[in-house]
């Protein structure tokens, strides 16, 4: 016992002793986006929000050449990638893929033109053959964990006895080498390499090296220790405890919730909250075979595991409305973000799984008791539980390819300063893209005091694609800014910009300069 009790320290402090990750997003780039440059740039920075590890950095040049000479740094939260000397005139695509320290990528591309802009576009994304890959290696590692971690569990601590088993085995034997393939292809997906690249060390090694890999591991230790659970011994129990231990922690080493401040809160809402769900669904298989096969040890077996249910949903409960309010921050973002949606459609299928066990226990356990009848509804029961749990599952697994609101970084505006003798004006563009745009007008004198405007037009044209100005009204706002919302922006492109400033009956001050609108 004293071996076990020390495995289960360890896994505990292996599990929280881990650094303070985040989510990393990007925060800035120099040059920006979308720049028209008279020479090429020393270097182009890209600023996260966190700290980073770079993982693939291409650059293609103006004559659509992929470029090997690109040096990359990091420090921080900083990349940079000094460019060649000999770089040609013509769009070039810095393409990017770095490791967030919760071992997620982070991807994008930024483009800047030297001179006449060309023809050059960002490298094209990889088909979703590696997400599909990545997904089911983790509806896999689910189920060995939930299903198997947590069915040996019952069997060892709830029903005393090892009938069932044998879906908990089976998930077992998926897990563990789900597991595996989940470390090989965060590698790949980190790195940007194909699918042939599984047999290098590369991918492998860069995985082990995030937070990932760690957890990963101990996901495998827990699911081995199962499958020991399973064998007829007297360390059987502790060894079940143990391995029901490491699935929380497994699941607080990594990922999008368990790098949430504070810290201390997410992580251990994670490990209470995977405790939960182990013990929840990995009883569902071996209930349904006990139902099946009602012997005198059934009805106490699914008493006892009623009482522990409701506990168990307790906890679910409280976590779960914790985390969600870390992750979140804001109701509105369940119905506007991905990562919501995702989880009112989780809220759904469990309020389904709350009903059922709410059935199970008031109505169909009381009826098995008093005459043992029910047999059949407890089981259909228990059946569609497993139905709903296992698309719980699935669906929760597609975390993996959203980040949470909370590290949404809002794009930074587009802007652009026109500055003459008589006045400077200050233009905001949000978001900066095609589409429907927000435009803030601050009006300034030479000397860079507020300027006084009975009424501000704004004119906007697109010579390339044949737009013809547009000519809109801005209102004054409590701010003291001028605003213009909700214009249309059809196309990318050089927009000129035309600021027309009543400033008194007789004075009319106008600017012009020119926009780059870049394709999202």
């Amino acid at each position: 016992m004293r071996f076990f009790a020390a495995l289960a320290t360890l896994l505990f402090a292996a599990g929280f002793a881990s650094a303070a990750w985040a989510h990393a997003a990007l925060v800035s780039v120099e040059p920006a986006s979308g720049s028209m440059l008279a020479a090429p740039p020393k270097a182009v920075q890209l600023r996260f929000s966190e700290a980073v590890t770079p993982g693939a950095i291409r650059l293609i040049d103006g004559a659509g050449r992929a470029r090997d000479d690109a040096r990359v740094s990091a420090s921080g939260e900083t990349i940079s990638v000094a460019m060649p000397a000999d770089l040609p005139e013509g769009t070039a695509v810095v393409s990017y893929r770095v490791i967030s320290q919760d071992g997620h990528p982070v991807t994008g591309s930024v483009i800047f033109s030297i001179g006449t802009p060309t023809a050059t576009k960002p490298p094209a994304a990889r088909d979703g053959g590696l997400n599909m890959v990545i997904w089911l290696a983790r509806v896999g590692l689910y189920l060995g964990l939930f299903v198997g971690v947590g069915g040996v569990f019952f069997a060892r601590w709830i029903a005393w006895s090892m009938t069932g088993m044998a879906v908990p085995r089976v998930t077992l034997a998926i897990g563990i080498p789900c597991a595996a393939a989940s470390v090989g292809a965060l590698g790949l997906d980190l790195l940007g390499l194909p699918p042939s690249a599984i047999t290098t060390a590369a991918p492998w090694k860069v995985a082990l090296a995030t937070s990932a890999g760690p957890a990963l591991l101990v996901a495998v230790t827990a699911m081995l220790l199962a499958l020991v659970a399973l064998r007829s011994a007297w360390y059987a129990r502790a060894v079940a405890l143990v391995a029901l231990v490491g699935v929380g922690l497994s699941l607080a080493m990594t990922g999008h919730a368990a790098t949430a401040p504070p810290e201390a809160l997410t992580r251990s809402a994670i490990f209470f909250h995977g405790l939960g769900v182990a013990i929840w669904i990995g009883a569902l298989a071996p209930l349904m075979t006990l139902v099946s096969r009602p012997t005198a040890a059934t009805l106490p077996i699914v008493s006892r595991f009623s009482r522990i249910a409701a506990l168990a949903v307790g906890v679910l409960a409280l976590t779960g409305l914790a985390l969600a309010i870390v992750q979140l921050e804001k109701p509105g973002a369940l119905v506007a973000t991905r990562y919501g949606l995702i989880l009112s459609t989780k809220l759904v299928l469990v309020t389904g799984l709350l009903a059922l066990a709410a059935l199970n226990r008031f109505r169909l356990t009381p009826a098995l008791a008093r005459n043992g009848a029910g047999a059949h509804a407890l089981k259909r029961s228990i059946l569609i539980e497993c139905a709903i749990a296992l698309a719980i599952l699935a669906l929760v697994a597609g975390w993996r390819f959203t980040p949470p609101p909370r590290t949404i970084v809002p794009e930074t505006p587009l802007a652009i300063h026109i500055h003459s003798d008589k006045a400077m004006f200050q233009v905001l563009v949000s978001p900066g893209r095609p589409g429907v745009d927000d435009f803030v007008l601050q009006l300034m004198t030479g000397e860079g005091t507020p300027l006084a405007a009975k009424e501000t037009t704004l004119t906007l044209s697109l010579p390339e694609r044949g737009i013809e100005p547009m000519e809109r009204k801005a209102s004054l706002g409590p701010d003291g800014y001028w605003h213009v919302r909700k214009v249309e922006l059809p196309f990318a492109g050089r927009w000129h910009v035309r600021i027309d400033a009543l400033v008194s009956d007789f004075e009319q001050i106008t600017l012009e300069d020119e926009l780059d609108v870049t394709p999202p």
